[in-house]
């Protein structure tokens, strides 16, 4: 059977008019000049001020809440509880969510929501939250997942038994799941090994990085027809989960996405917007809550903070004969950290034969996670790539040869069951070894260090449907949000497509009430899905054109083709009829036959896996330990770029926020169990100035699973950055740091730890 990358007819080397330029971006001028509407922009007539009383405890029983002061307070007109939230088991999905956005019987992290008000102005709804009186029993708390682990450790939760683990029935924990992923004989792998490496890694929980604040407004009608305003990256799963925690049926509730100033898989969960919900009923008005940016590092998801061991084994020809893992994923106070990411990702890009893989995730008194570009894996293949690093330093071997001789090809059958092909891990090693930065040597006084990242790239539920306006033009309606600028990537296949210029079409993200459901804008599975389901829904436009020419013509269907945004005559023994363009038809038929469509409905599958690798140089100040990023390549496959400028927008900035997160990024806890540096000023993030011009190779092995041959971009670019840092670090100092963040005071102990040692190289 012919993939659809050959129905197409696409040839990677064909002459394609706009797939692989780079026009400007439709929505460019809006965002620039500020008249793009992101999720504090939206405003409704009398529409409330809505503001939420957090938790000052990490964890505490909630005894009693009184808000009758501040519901006696002029301007306020509503104020909510948990009460107010239909009743859901607690350790269900519903009951989670639920106990997530309003805490019930307990408060469990720093910034825990345990009330809301709406009033008139916001100067009232802050004074409305210093009048709620809460009796709060403090408990012990627990933030370090190790910690979280231990016998006489706080429990969070009475019902909790760990899944997966025998024995565990009876036991009260903290741990929620254990995953053993297996293959081949780990014992016997080991044997075999000349060499061996076990280390021991740790990461801390850090923020996705997003520049605008969450922000919403929920505007509940006398008839039970809910609209809700939101930036986000779900507006589908935002739907379906509203009507799951709040007993309401989808078609009541219509989610409308914004704009989003930033997301990173940061806005895949909601916060405000059943709170928002709620008050609007009350108060019978629409109500506006944006977060503050302390609330956004308090009461918002982080990264999930880590600790595990590594072990590797290889021969001295550079063979790696087993690997295996242990590794604790720290998810907050409730299950979701997608820990199981990590397992089926860690070790793939490299074709072992023996594998031994145990996970745990861990409850703690800290907020509930959220995804970040490539979840869960990042902070993994830190410690992994490290390993290898190890071993390739043991055997004197080249750092790329060794990863080539163990790098999966062609038809190679992933830990988790696919089988690849074609894949272009070999072609991104091969390309690294032979960049300028590769070839130059090291500049004396810093260090160089390489890694190698992985990411599955995601497919799903998708619908989109594509519209020709009676003048040739073309509007497209999607209900994916626009997170990395794909409103122009799907501009661009549309009108590769058609035939027609990329200025004549132009893209709708919709709301919920539009469209048949689409999966989340992550995992870097947008521009190939609606692009996917946007070529067929060209393809019904251009199936409609030919029969319409052929109906015009009084020719049979067969006799029509399509190309270059023209219907033509298939051959001169059809007649000769003047070529028509899609105006032409349209203007035509548009009043007797109706308008030109194409709507499809996919669970699009064949995403093709990404793999980069990366080089930094670094440089450490021996006095301070602070690090500098000098140099910086990233070699990536990206099957094939639509629109190059994205594509390496999206390779660097993933590049900078792994170095934000290799040097410096983390959330700080006092003892107290609350988050010491709520905010940009005391939580650092790179700037500008902090790191060189990240140089881009795209490698371009196209996925025959879609049309123009395209892979996800998004997630790969961070996978391998930290543990590339980490290596360069230890190349430079002579021992390799195992924390992250690899922070000054930390690099600073290294430093003392390989002078004792005697195999410090500053």
């Amino acid at each position: 059977m012919a993939s659809i990358l050959e129905e197409s007819g696409f040839n990677p080397g064909a002459d394609l008019k706009i797939v692989g330029t780079n026009p400007i971006k439709h929505d460019g001028l809006d965002k620039v000049m500020g008249r793009a509407k992101f999720g504090a922009d939206a405003f409704l007539p009398g529409m409330l001020v809505g503001k939420i009383l957090r938790s000052p405890h990490a964890h505490a029983n909630i005894k009693s809440i009184d808000t009758s002061k501040a519901e006696a307070l002029p301007g306020v007109k509503a104020v909510i509880t948990s009460s107010d939230f239909p009743e859901k088991k607690a350790g269900t999905p519903p009951g989670d969510m639920t106990r997530n956005v309003m805490a019930r019987e307990k408060a469990l992290y720093d910034g825990h929501p345990v009330a809301a008000v709406a009033a008139t102005s916001e100067k009232i709804a802050k004074q409305a939250l210093k009048l709620i009186e809460v009796d709060y029993e403090i408990l012990p708390h627990v933030i370090d997942p190790v910690e979280a682990m231990k016998p006489d450790a706080p429990i969070l939760h009475d019902y909790l038994r760990t899944k997966g683990m025998e024995g565990a029935e009876d036991k009260q924990t903290n741990v929620t799941e254990r995953m053993v992923t297996q293959l081949g004989d780990i014992d016997a792998g080991f044997e075999e090994a000349d060499v061996i490496v076990e280390r021991s890694f740790d990461s801390k929980p850090m923020h996705q990085g997003y520049i605008e604040p969450q922000g919403c407004i929920a505007d509940y009608s006398e008839d039970g027809q809910i609209e809700v305003w939101c930036c986000t990256q779900a507006p589908f799963v935002y739907r379906d989960r509203l009507s799951a925690i709040l007993d309401i049926d989808c078609n009541k509730i219509n989610v409308q996405q914004s704009e989003l100033g930033g997301g990173f898989g940061g806005k895949t969960g909601f916060y405000g917007e059943p709170l928002a919900i709620m008050l609007s009923k009350k108060a019978s008005r629409a109500v506006k809550i944006v977060l503050s940016r302390i609330e956004v590092f308090r009461g918002t998801g982080p990264v999930s903070g880590t600790s595990y061991s590594i072990k590797m084994g290889c021969k001295k020809d550079g063979t790696i004969t087993a690997a295996s893992a242990e590794m604790i994923f720290q998810a907050g106070p409730y299950a979701g950290s997608m820990y199981f990411n990590a397992p089926n990702a860690m070790f793939t890009r490299y074709d072992l034969k023996n594998v031994d893989i145990t996970a745990y995730e861990v409850l703690s008194n800290r907020q509930k996670v959220a995804s970040f570009r490539a979840p869960c894996v990042p902070q993994i293949v830190f410690g992994v790539e490290g390993v290898v690093d190890e071993m390739a330093r043991k055997i004197e071997m080249d750092p790329i040869d060794f990863r080539l001789k163990n790098a999966c090809e062609d038809g190679h059958t992933t830990i988790y069951g696919d089988t690849w092909g074609p894949i272009g891990f070999i072609e991104t090693l091969k390309q690294a070894k032979e960049t300028d930065h590769y070839k130059t040597p090291v500049k004396e006084g810093e260090g160089r260090g390489i890694s190698t990242g992985f990411w599955f790239n995601r497919g799903g539920e998708t619908a989109a449907s594509l519209n020709l306006a009676p003048d040739g033009t073309v509007t497209i309606a999607t209900g994916t949000a626009d997170v990395a600028g794909s409103r122009i990537s799907i501009s661009m296949m549309a009108a590769e497509e058609l035939g027609i210029p990329v200025d004549q079409v132009r893209v709708k993200m919709v709301d919920t009430n539009s469209l048949g459901f689409n999966r989340v804008t992550a995992g870097s599975r947008t521009t190939f899905s609606v692009g996917m389901v946007i070529v067929d829904s060209a393809r019904k436009c251009i199936a409609e054109l030919r029969r319409r020419a052929a109906e015009i013509w009084d020719v049979p269907e067969d006799g029509v083709i399509f190309e270059e945004g023209m219907v033509r005559p298939a051959s001169a023994n059809v007649g000769d009829f003047e070529p028509m363009s899609i105006a032409d038809i349209c203007k035509k038929t548009t009043m007797s036959h109706g308008a030109i469509s194409g709507h499809t409905e996919m669970n699009v599958t064949g995403a093709g896996p990404g793999f980069a690798v990366n080089i930094v140089d670094v440089k450490v100040d021996e006095k301070t330990g602070r690090t500098d990023v000098t140099r910086y390549t990233v070699v990536q496959d990206v099957g094939k770029a639509i629109h190059p400028d994205q594509v390496v927008g999206q390779i660097q900035g993933g590049a900078i926020q792994g170095v934000g997160w290799a040097l410096n990024e983390e959330y700080i806890y006092g003892d107290d169990g609350r988050l010491q540096n709520a905010g940009f000023l005391d939580y650092r993030m790179p700037v500008a100035s902090d790191v060189p011009m990240v140089d881009t190779v795209m490698v371009e092995v196209p996925n025959p699973a879609h049309p123009f041959g395209l892979r996800g971009v998004g997630e790969v670019p961070v996978v391998p950055t930290m543990a590339a840092v980490g290596n360069a670090i230890g190349d430079a100092i002579g021992i390799r740091p195992t924390s992250l963040p690899m922070s000054p005071p930390k690099v600073l102990d290294i430093i003392e730890e390989a002078k004792a040692e005697g195999v410090y190289k500053g």
